[in-house]
C-alpha cells in the first residue's frame, strides 16, 4: 500500500504526464510557425529565466551551491539532447509516433538504474515493465513506418536515451536530502537551454515569432515547463526512477486520445486494446513496488 508521501509523489508525477501531453499537441500546431530548434530555444529560455528569478526571490532560505558540472550533465542529457531532439521528432512524426518511440525509455532507464545507482524492480514489477511494452507495441501494430520519416525515429529515440540518462542522474542526485530540487532544475535547465540557443544562433535557426505562437511558447514554458519540471523531479526523490519512467507510458494513452480529438491522428480497435495493456502495466509496477 502506497503511503501518503509516495502517494503524493504518484499524484504530481502523473498529473505531470498530463501538462507534457498536451505539450506534443501544442508543439505540433507551434511547428508550423516556428522551426523546431528555435522552438526548443525559447521555450527552455524563458522558462529558465523564470526560475531563475524565483530562485533569486528565495535566495536566502534555498542552498544555492552548485555543481557545474552536475548541472552541465543535466542540462545536456535532459534539455539539449532529450527536449531538444523531441522538438525535431515532432517536427518529421505524428504525435503518436514520437510518443512510441518514447515508451522505450524505461528500457533504457531500467538498464541505466540497475547500472549505475543500483535499483532494480521485483519480479512483478518486471512483468508490469514487459506488459507495458507489449501494449505499446500492439497500438502501433498495424502502423508502417516510412523511409521518409528515419530522421523523426532517429531524434526520438536518441531523445528517449537523453532523457533516461536525466531521469537516473536526477534521481541519483536527490536520493539525499542536501540537493535543492529548484536549483537543480533551474541551473540544469538554465544550461541546457544555453546549448540550445547556441545551437539555433549558429545553425541560423533564430526566427521572429508571431503573437499566437509567443502565447503558446509563454503557456508551455511556465506551466508545461517550469512548474511540470519542478513537480517532476520533486517526485524523483521519493519514486525510483523506472518507477516514474514507466508512468511516462500513459501519455501513449493520454496523447493519442488528445491527438484524436484536436489533431485528428487515427485511433483504432487495436490501438485502444494496446492503451488498456499499457494502462494494466503501469498499475502493476506502481502497486507492487518494493519500499526504498
Amino acid at each position: 500500500m502506497a503511503t501518503s508521501g509516495r502517494l503524493s509523489a504518484l499524484t504530481g508525477a502523473l498529473f505531470v504526464t498530463f501538462l507534457w501531453s498536451t505539450s506534443y499537441v501544442l508543439i505540433k500546431l507551434g511547428l508550423e510557425e516556428i522551426n523546431p530548434v528555435a522552438f526548443a530555444a525559447y521555450r527552455y529560455a524563458l522558462a529558465s529565466i523564470i526560475l531563475m528569478l524565483f530562485v533569486f526571490y528565495r535566495r536566502r532560505k534555498l542552498n544555492v551551491a552548485v555543481d557545474i558540472r552536475r548541472m552541465s550533465l543535466l542540462g545536456f542529457t535532459g534539455y539539449f539532447v532529450a527536449q531538444g531532439l523531441q522538438f525535431v521528432g515532432l517536427y518529421y512524426l505524428q504525435a503518436v509516433a514520437v510518443t512510441f518511440v518514447l515508451n522505450l525509455t524505461p528500457i533504457f532507464v531500467l538498464a541505466l538504474s540497475y547500472i549505475y545507482i543500483r535499483e532494480r524492480p521485483s519480479s512483478i514489477q518486471l512483468m508490469g515493465i514487459v506488459l507495458t511494452l507489449s501494449g505499446v507495441l500492439m497500438f502501433f501494430a498495424n502502423d508502417a513506418i516510412l523511409v521518409g520519416e528515419s530522421v523523426g525515429l532517429a531524434a526520438a529515440l536518441i531523445s528517449g536515451i537523453g532523457w533516461a540518462a536525466y531521469m537516473v542522474l536526477t534521481r541519483y542526485y536527490l536520493r539525499g536530502d542536501g540537493e535543492s530540487v529548484i536549483v537543480l532544475t533551474t541551473c540544469s535547465m538554465a544550461l541546457g537551454s544555453l546549448m540550445l540557443l547556441v545551437t539555433a544562433i549558429l545553425t541560423g535557426n533564430i526566427v521572429a515569432v508571431s503573437y499566437d505562437g509567443w502565447a503558446t511558447i509563454l503557456w508551455l514554458s511556465v506551466v508545461n515547463t517550469a512548474f511540470a519540471f519542478l513537480i517532476w523531479n520533486h517526485a524523483l526523490r521519493t519514486l525510483r526512477a523506472y518507477e516514474q519512467s514507466i508512468l511516462q507510458n500513459t501519455m501513449l494513452i493520454q496523447v493519442a486520445l488528445l491527438a484524436y480529438s484536436l489533431l485528428g491522428e487515427a485511433l483504432t480497435t487495436l490501438k485502444v486494446s494496446g492503451i488498456i495493456i499499457v494502462f494494466t502495466g503501469v498499475l502493476i509496477v506502481q502497486m507492487w513496488s518494493k519500499p526504498s
